[in-house]
């Protein structure tokens, strides 16, 4: 059986180029604890996105769950049904009530008019997600959050190294929560890291994430246990050396679906928003199946009969999840915006070894579904 074509793939770097780093390591007997790799991908990372502080984790869920207990979040949180569902998942491990909303159609990403709506005396946090790396509307975001004293925190899994007007989008809201999850843009194999722009609530972070220890002795408070190893590290250190190689072959596979795409009718791909230096992290479409003449769901058999991995990112919504749908905010008929693109959604695979043939193939399954 051919190897599948997957929906999102890292650059690799060679293992010629690993093992220096991992010799090094070995050298230092230093494994994880905030050692030398740990140290230097924190402070490269920091200056490559443009943001003043930023503490890296074992995983971006870690991280979440994190990002709640530094800033003491309670009660109910606003956040989105159309995310991937460890975005709730963190709610729940803090003993929080997430309340859905729907989304904006144009963007797939929270409403602040919807927002606004289902703001309660319990609400005191809002989690939006920056959905395939397109920002959120985070002025009218901000807005909102200002009249309401309320947080905000970005689920930003998708957004790394996207800049609005030539602004890092992380530096917005309270804090920014990235991915670095082995099909991210950047990855550390496993990884997450959380943005702040305070020093202080950076010290308070990194504590949390090594089980609340301040030092030998002394525990402020129930951390839990999110440091990155030296390993993670090292690899975050070599990735960054080829991430802008990466994007740029990630934006030319985008462009090459986006010329056999764009205007066929049935089918709706995402387009990238004025102003944005975009990452191309995903590249979903959406099928009507009335005018195209085949469903997503029948389109999705037909690319995993061909062994290609296309995927349906994000199917089902969050609140259809058992431990979800109890929610009064579940009900499907508020949420007719995320329910609506969440049957029509399909993500092709987009990585930056994506050969050109290989793309032709993945194209070609499409429209020769659209002929048939």
């Amino acid at each position: 059986m051919a190897n599948p074509i997957t929906v999102t793939s890292p650059l690799l770097p060679s293992l010629e180029e690993f093992i220096p780093y991992l010799e090094k390591i070995w050298e230092s007997k230093r494994l994880t604890n905030a050692g030398p790799f740990h140290e230097q991908l924190e402070q490269e990372l920091a200056e490559y996105l443009g943001v003043k502080h930023i503490s890296l984790f074992s995983n971006g869920t870690l991280a979440l769950v994190t990002a709640l207990q530094a800033l003491r979040i309670t009660g109910e949180v606003i956040t989105t049904p159309y995310s991937f569902v460890a975005t709730a998942h963190s709610l729940l491990w803090n003993n929080l009530k997430p309340v859905f909303v729907d989304i904006d159609p144009r963007t797939n990403n929270l409403d602040p008019q919807r927002i606004i709506e289902a703001i309660t005396p319990a609400t005191t946090a809002i989690l939006p997600v920056h959905c395939y790396g397109i920002p959120c509307d985070v002025e009218g975001i901000q807005e909102v959050a200002d009249t309401y004293g309320l947080k905000v925190i970005y689920d930003a899994a998708h957004a790394f190294g996207v800049r609005q007007n030539g602004t890092s989008i992380l530096n917005n809201g309270d804090l920014s929560i990235l991915s670095f999850h082995a099909t991210k843009v950047f990855n550390t194999f496993e990884g997450g890291a959380i943005v702040c722009q305070d020093e202080k609530l950076k010290r308070r972070i990194d504590f949390l994430k090594n089980f609340g220890f301040t030092d030998e002795v002394t525990i402020m408070a129930t951390g839990i246990n999110g440091k990155m190893n030296e390993i993670q590290a090292a690899f975050g250190v070599l990735q960054l050396r080829h991430i802008d190689n990466a994007l740029e072959r990630r934006r030319l596979v985008y462009e090459r679906y986006r010329s056999a795409l764009e205007g066929l009718d049935g089918i709706s791909i995402l387009q990238q928003p004025e102003g944005l230096d975009w990452n191309y992290a995903y590249c979903p479409i959406l099928v009507d199946g009335e005018r195209f003449g085949l469903s997503r769901d029948e389109l999705y058999e037909r690319y995993r009969a061909q062994d290609i991995l296309v995927r349906r990112y994000f199917y089902p919504l969050i609140c259809e999840f058992p431990m979800y749908r109890g929610l009064p905010s579940s009900d499907l008929g508020q949420l007719a915006h995320a329910h609506q693109v969440s049957r029509q959604v399909l993500c092709l695979p987009i990585y930056p070894d994506l050969e050109a043939q290989t793309q032709a193939k993945i194209i070609e399954v499409l429209l020769g579904a659209r002929a048939a």
